[in-house]
């Protein structure tokens, strides 16, 4: 199938998924490393769009050659990528398994969550929560920047406090906090066996419903003349000493 025109509605309508209110079962993946390890880890492709005589994934169904034109305005990038794919939304179900699970409060850089994601599938977490007013999971830049590890951790979006006092009432709760006088610092703290690893907003940090929810709150020791990290640094830093004790 051949696509030249940026008037043909299934152009239109693949256009429309770079707005958040439009990604209700269906997002965005650009760029062919990223189309793959989606096609890999088995997410469902409704739609490839290519560039014209490409060679990449030639036995992909309903897969449309395009124009560099046409790629641009299917994209959320300054250059056309040279594949868009339109991948379906996966659904997970919690797992009482589930032992490590990180909670992101609030996040709103898009760029950031999508490191944090891609560091917690590198380092071991079971699970991911988006707690609060968290950036849409689906967003462009996030799906880029997870670099194909989206879809290897399962990942909720939660609004309400009992649900997280009914599925973490055997774990410790952890805040990751400014220095504070009932903080433990990174170097001293001991990995528990079960974990909720609580992370507040790049601006605010945790709010004080969550800081209240926790059992131990953790600081990384820095020098005095830096006042905070970035939030995906933060959570590199933490998440390797948790995974490496």
């Amino acid at each position: 199938m051949k696509i030249t025109s940026v008037n043909n509605e299934l152009v239109k309508e693949t256009a429309k998924l770079l707005q958040k209110k439009y990604r209700t079962e269906y997002f965005l993946l650009e760029g062919e490393k990223c189309v793959e390890e989606a096609i890999n880890t088995g997410i469902i492709i409704k739609y490839l769009f290519v560039e014209e005589n490409s060679q990449f994934f030639k036995n992909i169904k309903n897969r449309i050659e395009t124009t560099s034109t046409i790629l641009s305005k299917i994209s959320s990038t300054t250059t056309a990528p040279n594949a868009v794919a339109v991948g379906e939304k996966v659904k997970y179900k919690w797992l009482n398994t589930f032992r490590r699970v990180l909670l992101l409060e609030n996040i709103k850089d898009a760029g950031n969550l999508g490191t944090i994601i891609r560091t917690a599938a590198a380092f071991n977490i079971d699970a991911i929560i988006l707690y609060g007013d968290t950036v849409d999971l689906y967003n462009p830049k996030t799906v880029r920047s997870s670099v194909g590890n989206l879809w290897k951790i399962p990942i909720f979006e939660i609004q309400d406090i009992n649900f997280l006092k009914d599925k973490f009432v055997n774990f410790e709760k952890i805040a990751t906090l400014p220095k504070s006088d009932d903080s433990i610092l990174l170097n001293d703290f001991k990995s528990p066996e079960k974990f909720l690893l609580m992370f507040g907003s790049e601006a605010d940090g945790l709010t004080s419903e969550l800081k209240d929810f926790a059992t131990k709150n953790l600081t990384i020791k820095m020098t005095p003349k830096v006042e905070s990290l970035n939030l995906s640094i933060s959570c590199g830093i933490i998440l390797y000493n948790l995974f490496s004790k």
